[in-house]
């Protein structure tokens, strides 16, 4: 059986193992050794900072669209997928987006470590005070 540790490092290794990935397109798009035509995340990399951002908000409407008709008691299968596939879009465009500014997952995990045991509503509230909200 996977124990809770195993599957963090699982998911540590490979977000930054994609990332890796990502980090090396865009660079190879930068360099010029990387087509918009045959390279969907080239693609990406050519619309720019508005462009990945712009995805980035269509694929979370459609993650939520799809966790919408994901609702009840009896979750087909089916369901389940869609809501996965699109979670994953949502998630790979937003690497994108981190790759784009130069950050990596692992500082979106730290910060997310940082705020384990604080209060949702607490951590607001700072940020708040800090004009960061």
């Amino acid at each position: 059986m996977t124990s809770p540790a195993n599957k963090a490092s699982n998911l540590d290794s490979a977000l930054a193992h994609l990332a890796d990935v990502v980090d090396q397109r865009r660079d190879a798009f930068k360099a010029g050794k990387a087509d918009p035509k045959t390279s969907y995340t080239a693609l990406l990399f050519s619309k720019g900072d508005d462009g990945i951002l712009k995805k980035i908000g269509e694929e979370a409407t459609e993650a939520v669209m799809a966790a919408k008709d994901s609702r009840g008691a009896n979750l087909a299968a089916e369901q389940q997928k869609l809501l996965v596939g699109e979670m994953a879009d949502l998630w790979f465009h937003c690497m994108i987006a981190l790759s784009q500014f130069h950050l990596r997952p692992e500082d979106v995990i730290k910060e997310l470590e940082r705020r384990l045991g604080t209060s949702g509503i607490e951590e607001k509230a700072a940020r708040k005070a800090f004009g960061k909200d």
